[in-house]
């Protein structure tokens, strides 16, 4: 069962071939079987038989949507009622939400089985999951490297079969890079799309939460479920939600697919781009062109970027002091004492060295210098994609420049790590959407490419990955030994 994908396993549901109390006790199984990933932050167990008897009881009535009785899980940074809510924090080990994240609250109506949380980067903040509180995630492909951040966890726990999918949240890559590395597919949806109501906050401007699945038929039911309006979330969009599904296999004749040449230069990996050179050319053969286009400010992305999300970090983050809720160090001396320690005992090295980057490009006499000039060249990045984006209907290229590193390879060297999200934080400064597809394998780990889209063109991503995994099956193949 662990093998079949939402829509298949929805119609076992249906037709009577198993219940979700036994599809959901096969996957806690094999989360204990597979517990050396550390891909779980809380496994719970106890109400997701609850909730999968209840999902049995409205599939016997009739009443069920695509995700009833699916088991799901959901990165540890949306709030979940009554359950521990880390970030991958010290500071929040001891959080319980007192309140359910809207995407959080859209799986439960739909009848979703929450099977846990899943582990991350601490407060989003990463490219490898190593960041995290509770340990660094291995990638099933190889345990000896990384699954990618800040969604580690739920890449890995679905590239295992572990989920049958879950949900994950990008600021600057953290759905498409994991999605990379541990051959999975990853959406980042326009941002707006998706509310950001209880999804803890890194970087407000940058954030956006989506689904992390093995295809994109998957992608699209969990979109469905988790995109629309929210008025308790002032960023979300006002626009109807289309069917994901409905276009699915829309014929690709004619698509415009435009290869950014400085995706392609100095740092592209050259097994790498051998294998998004084979995806390409199935591209062509479902009646695609391709054509060269230029993107000059693409270059100025990782600048910008490490500007703006620490400033925005550096706000966000100065609400965990110690005195509502969270960590609170011992016996502090005086209200400076409890807010130094507290912070100091609760945040992990990487949260602490982009406070202080955000702090210092915000202080007064460097705020002109450095943040309202990012804010002007994330402007620039954005017109280039909207300029681009007017000439072909799709932008492809690179996740990562490589395949997953070795754990322990790069986290003594931040400059290094952060240009491992050299080819996705571009987006997320211009706020399209991008989502990752399997493309192969290099050396024996996989390859993801990336499929940018105008704002809102999910359905079109959506339809144009469908179809290359109609012709393709690196998205079906498990990892050695979680077959």
């Amino acid at each position: 069962m662990h093998n079949k994908t939402i829509a298949e396993l929805a119609k076992g549901l249906r037709a009577g071939e198993f219940s979700s109390v036994e599809l959901t006790t096969a996957f806690l199984g094999r989360i204990k079987q597979h517990s050396s990933l550390n891909a779980y932050i809380t496994v719970t167990e106890d109400l997701a038989l609850q909730e999968a008897e209840a999902a049995d009881a409205r599939l016997a009535k009739g009443d069920a949507e695509l995700l009833t009785g699916i088991p799901v899980a959901q990165k540890d940074i949306f709030c979940t009622e009554g359950v521990k809510t880390s970030c991958g924090s010290k500071i929040l080990d001891n959080f319980i939400a007192p309140y359910n994240a809207t995407v959080v609250e859209k799986f439960n109506n739909a009848g979703a089985v929450m099977l846990g949380k899943l582990n991350m980067d601490e407060f989003a903040m990463g490219s490898s999951n190593e960041t995290s509180y509770y340990g660094a995630v291995r990638n099933p492909w190889d345990t000896n490297t990384v699954p990618g951040g800040s969604s580690g966890g739920t890449a890995a726990a679905v590239a295992a079969r572990l989920a049958v999918c879950a949900t994950g949240t990008d600021t600057g890559g953290s759905i498409r890079q994991p999605a990379a590395l541990c051959g999975i597919t990853g959406l980042k949806p326009t941002y707006g799309r998706v509310s950001r109501y209880g999804m803890i906050a890194y970087a407000s401007s940058l954030d956006q939460g989506g689904p992390m699945t093995r295809s994109a038929e998957d992608a699209a039911i969990m979109l469905q479920t988790m995109a629309g309006f929210d008025e308790k979330d002032s960023t979300s969009v006002d626009l109807p939600v289309p069917d994901y599904r409905s276009g699915l296999n829309n014929s690709l004749e004619g698509l415009k697919i435009g290869l950014p040449k400085e995706f392609f230069g100095e740092g592209l990996n050259s097994d790498v781009a051998a294998a998004l050179e084979a995806a390409i050319n199935e591209y062509r053969k479902l009646g695609a062109q391709v054509t060269e286009i230029s993107m000059p400010t693409l270059k100025l992305a990782i600048p910008a970027y490490y500007v703006i999300a620490p400033a925005e970090c550096s706000a966000n983050l100065s609400r965990f002091d110690g005195v509502r809720f969270g960590y609170r160090c011992e016996n502090p001396a005086d209200l400076t004492d409890l807010y130094t320690r507290s912070r100091g005992e609760g945040f992990g090295k990487e949260v602490k060295r982009r406070i202080l980057m955000g702090t210092y490009a915000l202080s007064a006499g460097y705020y002109d210098a450095y943040y309202i000039k990012a804010q002007k060249i994330r402007r620039l990045i954005s017109e280039d994609f909207k300029r681009a984006l007017s000439e072909v209907d799709v932008i492809m290229g690179p996740v990562t420049p490589s395949t997953a590193f070795g754990i322990g390879e790069k986290i003594g060297n931040p400059i290094e790590m952060y240009l491992s999200d050299i080819y996705t934080i571009a987006i997320n400064l211009a706020g399209v959407p991008a989502m990752s597809v399997p493309a192969g394998l290099a050396n024996g780990m996989p390859v993801g490419l990336q499929i940018i889209g105008n704002y809102f063109a999910e359905d079109k991503l959506l339809n144009i990955a469908h179809r290359y995994q109609q012709v393709t099956d690196w998205h079906l193949h498990p990892p050695k030994g979680f077959e």
